[in-house]
């Protein structure tokens, strides 16, 4: 009997403007021990799966028909009270967003404890030493005293690891993982890996793990399903289906993945997904980018960091003596020249997100100097001679979900640095931009009547990048981009980046935990530890000849890809 089996499910999301079926009669089970892989574009109906399974679909989907077996018992059609007896206790769900899943007004201590406690039968004493144990397991260091902070003085990667650690709290037998590995550098990525792989055949539980990931499809699950637009369209072994895959789209698939061996000029682009597509993209040299008045060389390099130091206070006193600090950033220095793209890599919690703020003005160092053209940010007090700078050097955040206001329309959420910062004429104009805009990232025009809410992490996160372009900035901060985005999309938005940095001479910052992705987009690349910059090299160099330890141990646990060649591909 298998542990997890769903029949011929479909979800349905009714609005006024009629129907739409996220999944159309999805059939496939997880046997005890197993992970079962599911692959596909944002949007294409994976977390809707995993949050139909233990009854958390967001108002109004629902479950149109189908049904959920857990152990041989039905479970779709529970109560809410009987669905609570469920989730937690038999099947842990490992979130797609860290910060929304987490409480802001409780401790990290508070939040795992309850979870242990609602779903063991232990003393509260017994629970913080699991509490504890798990912080442990999950690769938070210093656990004693990370464990009495709040979600927001943790870092995303941080945040996601805690996250896990309540998923494994109640000892479930069913883990869903919805892109558990999303935020995770490539060292954790392997110890959180190997834990839930352990947790399967030491304990024999089940997972069904959602991810965007090819390279960790490939090396820790026993099959794979794909779904494409709410469809199952091939179920297999892992073996099979990245080997010789049958259906066109993921063939496609995989031949979009970023290679880890060699550096390409362009990444390839799924061709199933074009021709189904309705709206050509725009030719960049005609695009509203394209006539930005700051294209000009500057002598020099474009952007300098020099000496940056910054620490947040953990614990707060009245006396300095008795206050506690951790240190984000120590003597941080490099320089970006114009028209390069500079790649900062390093485990979560390293830093990067810390630098990326104090350039872009939102935390002020307590030492050190960001330099932009020859200007000194951060002596600048003054925020109207701040402005115009700003208005050059724009960020993609981290978090698609967090990032975005929830009672704006896209289209308004788009026009609002262009608003703000009076760039057009009139308000035609700024809406053509923002229609241009969304057809660049492969929304469609259309996308902007909606709200973020109808939109999956991948979709958000495009229209985050669409955003970041809206002021035609000469400086992109890109903090982990394509990190919810699948490898089809991300190699649209990457070509995108690719194509506006050859017409615009544009210079980007590019944060990533993901090592392929990085050697692709990158001239040069800084490797950061503990708010230390260890080590910058040109990109091939780096990863050929890395000269620090902790740079090889990096490169050495970044997963291998052995799907179908390119060849293999074009011949099936």
């Amino acid at each position: 009997m298998a542990l997890l089996e769903v029949k011929n499910l479909r979800i349905e999301y009714p609005s006024r403007h009629g129907t739409h079926a996220a999944v159309k009669s999805l059939s496939f089970s997880i046997e005890r021990g197993e992970i079962v892989g599911v692959v596909g574009e944002s949007g294409a109906g994976k977390s809707t799966v995993g949050n139909a399974v233990i009854d958390l679909l967001s108002p109004p989907g629902k479950v149109a028909s189908g049904e959920v077996y857990l152990d041989g018992q039905l479970i779709s059609g529970l109560s809410p009270e009987q669905m609570r007896s469920v989730r937690g206790a038999k099947i842990g769900f490992i979130f797609q967003d860290p910060m929304t899943s987490l409480n802001p007004l409780f401790t990290v201590e508070q939040q795992l404890t309850e979870t242990i406690l609602c779903n063991l039968n232990v003393s509260h004493d017994e629970a913080l030493k699991r509490a504890l144990s798990l912080m442990a397991q999950v690769g938070i260091p210093q656990p004693e005293l990370r464990i009495k902070q709040y979600p927001h003085q943790f870092s995303g990667g941080m945040r996601q690891r805690v996250v896990i650690a309540i998923a494994l709290a109640g000892e479930p037998d069913l883990i869903i993982a919805d892109e558990p590995t999303t935020a995770l550098d490539v060292s954790i990525q392997d110890q959180i890996l190997t834990l839930i792989r352990e947790l399967c055949v030491k304990k024999n539980v089940g997972c069904m793990l959602v991810t965007h990931d090819m390279g960790v499809v490939a090396n820790v699950t026993d099959r794979v399903a794909v779904m494409y637009r709410g469809d199952l369209v091939e179920l297999g072994t892992t073996e099979q289906v990245l080997g010789h895959p049958n259906h066109p789209y993921t063939q496609s698939l995989i031949s979009a993945v970023p290679r880890s061996d060699i550096k390409l000029k362009r990444f390839p682009l799924v061709s199933y997904i074009e021709e189904a597509e309705t709206s050509a993209p725009l030719d960049v040299k005609t695009h509203w980018l394209g006539q930005s008045e700051d294209q000009r060389s500057y002598s020099g390099a474009l952007l300098q960091v020099e000496n940056v130091n910054l620490r947040f206070v953990t614990k707060d006193s009245f006396f300095e003596s008795r206050r506690e600090y951790v240190q984000a950033s120590n003597n941080v220095s490099f320089e970006i020249k114009e028209g390069e793209t500079f790649g900062l890599v390093g485990e979560s919690g390293s830093g990067k997100s810390t630098i990326a703020r104090v350039i872009a003005g939102l935390y002020p160092p307590n030492s050190g100097r960001v330099v932009f053209e020859g200007i000194d940010l951060t002596a600048i007090k003054s925020e109207a001679k701040r402005r115009p700078l700003r208005r050059q050097m724009q960020m993609v955040f981290q978090n698609p979900y967090t990032s975005m206001n929830p009672r704006m329309k896209v289209a308004d959420i788009i026009a609002e640095p262009i608003r703000f910062h009076r760039l057009t004429g009139s308000e035609s104009e700024t809406r053509q931009i923002v229609r241009d805009l969304l057809n660049h990232v492969g929304l469609g025009s259309a996308a902007g009547l909606k709200y973020p809410h109808e939109f999956s992490g991948g979709q958000r996160q495009r229209i985050s990048i669409a955003r970041a372009l809206a002021t035609r900035p000469r400086l992109l901060i890109c903090d982990e981009p394509t990190s919810a985005l699948d490898v089809s999309v991300q190699a649209q938005i990457l070509n995108l980046l690719k194509d506006l940095q050859d017409e615009l001479n544009l210079t980007m910052l590019f944060i990533s935990h993901d090592l392929p992705v990085i050697r692709q987009m990158c001239d040069r690349i800084g490797v950061m530890q503990h708010g230390t910059l260890l080590e910058v090299a040109h990109t091939e160099q780096l990863f050929t000849a890395p000269q620090h330890e902790y740079s090889r141990k990096l490169i050495s646990l970044m997963p291998e890809f052995k799907g179908m060649s390119q060849q293999g591909l074009k011949q099936a």
